[in-house]
């Protein structure tokens, strides 16, 4: 029989903490998990084309290198909540950045191409890990009256790990000489590329020895004193501590732990609302923006852009990726969810269809004719900045809001899945439809941008202003 008794009022609802610099201190360095998923995400496309190089294999054979990551992701965000329920959200981040490192080192220094891919599964298993403990951790030392401010840190981050990342390539390939398997440091440039990446794992894992663990973790476990102190810390003295922690203990004690089996029902297996999300998920990849990232490189390569170039329009992307999200962070609780995801989906398709127009013409002395060359220069930009600015952000956003509390964590889960399966899907056939069409390659994500506006309009529901509990 279930409890109805009220857990007593903490005031936590209004906490200010006295020190907000030292909140804020503690939800950056728990995003710095964040910064190594977007970093180890983005950072293999400045070392594409070297490996190819460096090992002779086709286009198949790299692209399976390459998306064998998102294996690791898909196992690393699966396992992640578990691990962090059983040891506490800090040992999990020390696991991550452990993993991060030991990924850097070896995918550095690698004997084969099969030792390559093992060390890329290993630095996936730690991006999946990163990618919900981060999260997970930030929301539940947030005060509330801060919590959506710094929980899009965790989004920040991100994306500032893939610019940084392409600075840094960029930066490494010109101390090369502009030869991407030039020597540096005794290696070759792609391989330094990969092992600078020790530097921020290291970092995380020391800045994880300076924030405390969780309050909702070590009142699980039974450290009340400790909860206390930490609660203190992030929430102020002005709260009822005593009372804040009952909170919570009512809170964890109420929580229905959804299962897979609560997503069942309705006419095709899941619950409709579960196929909204899925579908979400999978829009959100299917566009090719992680073509953007992990190939762009190659990509500009391909039309005859000097590797130099290239690199440096790479870091120009992740910039405008940046500054998308930004926009998007600024505008989701304005303007609303959807109308944001429709506004970017017509500018991806504006985007994706110039590109598809502009690599339709035959290179001529191994590179497209000016216009060309510009057009699809300016609407890779276009592409990546109504992509960061939408769905981006609004996707993660919808996630979190859109179904009914007693499913919330197990259909996020399948979402989740759904959307890093269509991931690996589009890392892994991207090189191969290239060699084939790029031009038709880019056709094909245009269609999945404009087939994403119909499925907006009558499948996705606002959630902009509504409570959690009027979900469903």
């Amino acid at each position: 029989m279930t409890s109805t008794a009220q857990a007593p009022t903490s005031g936590a609802g209004t906490a200010h903490p006295e020190h907000l610099g030292h909140v804020i201190f503690i939800a950056a360095a728990a995003a710095m998990g964040g910064f190594l998923f977007g970093y180890d995400s983005a950072v293999i496309n400045g070392a594409v084309e070297a490996i190819r190089g460096r090992y002779d294999v086709g286009s198949a054979a790299l692209a399976q290198v390459i998306a064998i990551a998102l294996i690791g992701c898909a196992v690393g965000a699966a396992t992640a909540g578990r691990i962090a329920d059983r040891i506490g959200r800090i040992r999990c981040m020390q696991i991550s950045a452990v993993l991060f490192t030991v990924s850097a080192v070896g995918s550095a220094l690698p004997f084969a191409l099969w030792d390559l891919a093992l060390w890329r599964i290993i630095g996936g298993f730690a991006i999946g890990m990163a990618s919900v403990i981060g999260p997970a951790y930030i929301a539940e030392v947030s005060p509330a009256a801060y919590r959506g401010r710094l929980g899009s840190f965790q989004q920040a981050a991100i994306v500032i790990g893939i610019a940084i990342s392409q600075l840094v390539n960029w930066g490494i390939l010109n101390a090369a000489g502009g030869d991407q398997r030039g020597k540096l440091m005794g290696l070759e440039a792609w391989q330094v590329m990969l092992g600078v990446m020790v530097v921020p794992a290291v970092l995380y894992g020391l800045l994880s020895f300076a924030i405390p663990e969780s309050p909702r973790f070590l009142i699980s476990v039974g450290r009340h004193d400790r909860a206390h102190e930490v609660l203190k810390e992030v929430e102020g003295d002005k709260i009822d501590l005593n009372a804040r922690v009952a909170e919570i203990e009512h809170a964890m004690k109420s929580e229905h732990k959804s299962s897979f089996k609560d997503l069942l029902g309705g006419g095709f297996f899941f619950k409709p609302i579960v196929w909204v999300g899925i579908g979400l998920s999978v829009f959100q990849q299917f566009v090719g923006i992680n073509v953007a990232f992990y190939y762009s490189s190659t990509l500009w390569q391909s039309v005859g852009v000097d590797p130099s170039q290239s690199f440096f329009y790479s870091f120009t992307t992740s910039i405008i990726n940046i500054i998308g999200t930004v926009i998007a962070m600024i505008f989701v609780d304005r303007v609303g969810r959807k109308p944001l995801a429709l506004i970017g989906s017509v500018g991806m398709v504006i985007g994706l269809g110039l590109e598809a127009w502009a690599f339709s013409y035959d290179l001529v002395g191994g590179k497209l004719p000016a216009t060309q060359g510009w057009v699809a220069l300016i609407a890779a930009h276009v592409f990546v900045l109504f992509f960061a600015l939408s769905w981006g952000v609004v996707v993660w956003v919808f996630l979190g809001e859109m179904f009914p509390n007693r499913i919330r964590a197990a259909a996020l889960g399948v979402a989740a899945s759904a959307q890093w399966i269509a991931n690996w899907a589009i890392t892994a056939s991207f090189p191969s439809l290239a060699d084939w069409n790029l031009s038709v390659t880019y056709v094909i994500y245009t269609v999945f941008a404009a087939l994403s506006i119909p499925f907006v309009l009558k499948y996705v529901k606002e959630t902009k202003g509504k409570a959690l509990e009027e979900m469903g």
